[in-house]
């Protein structure tokens, strides 16, 4: 389980990306990077993490599933997940 003062980090992160995705665009296209390089760090949405939402785990995150892979592993041996069952040859 991941610290929840990483995880209310994140949230954060993503009202900032929210707040400034307009700002940014149209200073991209203006070409004004100076004006850019002012902007919170946060409000890039390059620093935004993908997340399991069971454990709040960065890494070995899978996209389709929305989880880690110890989540995964753990739903796809009680048979939470349709189609998904232990490979043996």
């Amino acid at each position: 389980m991941a610290r929840k003062s990483l995880i209310a980090r994140q949230e954060k992160r993503e009202k900032l990306v929210a707040k400034y995705a307009d700002l940014r665009k149209e200073l991209k296209e203006n070409g004004d990077y100076e004006a850019l390089q002012k902007l919170p760090k946060n409000a890039s949405p390059v620093r935004l993490n993908n997340r399991c939402q069971f454990t709040g785990r960065v890494r070995s995150y899978y996209r389709k599933f929305g989880c880690s892979r110890l989540v995964l592993r753990e739903m796809a041996l009680k048979g939470e997940i349709p189609g998904i069952k232990k490979s043996s040859w």
